[in-house]
């Protein structure tokens, strides 16, 4: 295991994206974890998916930042594309540690608005990486995404593996972020670690992620379009899982390591985030369908299978995921591990209260 490095005690972190599913949940995880904390968040709050939703999460940031001991919690709405803006938060706050989590999400959506990936997970993350550069920080933790694997047939997928054949525009940019991260590593010796992450999900999630539009269009009446005709398989990690994993990963920046020809190794790692047991589709379905009938949003008797539709493979898309999570365990005695069931209810029980279902 590895040995902690760093004390956040004190300190000032960035967290971008802070009014994402992902980064909201990480601050309130670090308000939990750390006392005498600094956290500056930022998020453009673009109109992808429902803005209330990325509202909501802030004023329950707000309302946990409260009670955290000793701490601060600073929101300034902004564009990490936006070089000018990145260069004076980064002078202004002297940052200790940087979560880059900021980013155009979405594999199908990448199809129909290239630009939008362009700006944000290239020029956006370019941006983070040079202010970094200009401005040392200890540590930079980065998103990546289980899409980098592409169409990769051997399974579980290893962070060894090559990951040379995206399938879509997103999953190209986030493997050209791991490689920026390792250029800069390597020419200024900033601690890098890239996470990628597979299928997140959990309460207050991106209403374009499967979970969330299903329960979206059955409650509405609508049919759901399930892809391959369900012969596919997803690695559904719950976002308290992925929390906990940056929690611990936070404080083990990656130092250089001497090789064995005299030069250095960049302070750069990449981890899996994954559940490590891939779920099919049919089998997510029924789960979600039976949450949703225990949570007394459907009776019974409901006949789901009405608004079920089997529909081939849309382009972007993969077969299955599964992560191995081998790197992440050995190095911080960690791995994901809550039931897909459990974390479904989680949610259900979120919808339903988020929505005033009764």
């Amino acid at each position: 295991m590895l040995t902690p490095n760093l004390n956040l005690s004190n300190s000032t972190v960035l967290v971008t994206g802070a009014a994402g599913f992902i980064g909201a949940n990480v601050v309130m995880k670090l308000f939990d974890a750390e006392k005498n904390l600094k956290i500056v968040g930022i998020d453009n709050l673009n109109d992808y998916y429902d803005v209330g939703i990325k509202n909501y999460r802030l004023k329950e940031i707000e309302s946990f930042s409260s009670g955290a001991d000793n701490s601060e919690w600073t929101f300034i709405k902004g564009d990490i594309s936006d070089k000018s803006f990145v260069k004076r938060i980064f002078s202004e706050y002297k940052f200790s540690v940087v979560i880059n989590l900021a980013a155009q999400a979405g594999v199908r959506y990448s199809i129909e608005n290239p630009d939008a990936y362009i700006m944000s997970n290239m020029l956006g993350f370019y941006n983070i990486l040079e202010a970094c550069r200009k401005n040392p920080v200890s540590h930079l933790i980065y998103a990546s995404s289980s899409s980098v694997y592409g169409s990769n047939k051997k399974t579980p997928y290893s962070t060894d593996d090559k990951t040379d054949n995206p399938v879509s525009l997103y999953a190209a940019t986030k493997k050209s972020n791991e490689l920026f991260a390792h250029a800069y590593s390597q020419l200024y010796g900033i601690p890098c670690t890239g996470l990628r992450f597979f299928t997140v999900y959990g309460p207050a999630g991106r209403p374009d992620m499967a979970y969330f539009s299903f329960t979206d269009k059955l409650i509405r009446g609508e049919k759901i379009k399930i892809f391959n005709f369900g012969n596919c398989k997803r690695d559904f990690t719950y976002v308290d899982d992925i929390t906990e994993a940056i929690n611990r990963i936070i404080v083990c920046a990656p130092e250089r390591i001497l090789s064995e020809d005299g030069s250095y190794y960049p302070p750069c790692r990449i981890y899996n985030i994954g559940n490590n047991k891939p779920e099919n589709l049919l089998d997510f379905v029924k789960i979600l369908q039976e949450e949703l009938v225990s949570a007394g949003i459907f009776s019974g008797d409901y006949d789901f299978e009405k608004y079920m539709e089997l529909v081939p493979m849309q382009p972007g898309d993969v077969v299955s995921t599964y992560a191995d999570t081998s790197e992440l365990e050995k190095d911080f005695g960690f791995k994901p591990s809550t039931p897909l069931r459990v974390g479904l209810r989680n949610f259900i029980r979120w919808y339903k209260n988020y929505y005033n279902l009764g």
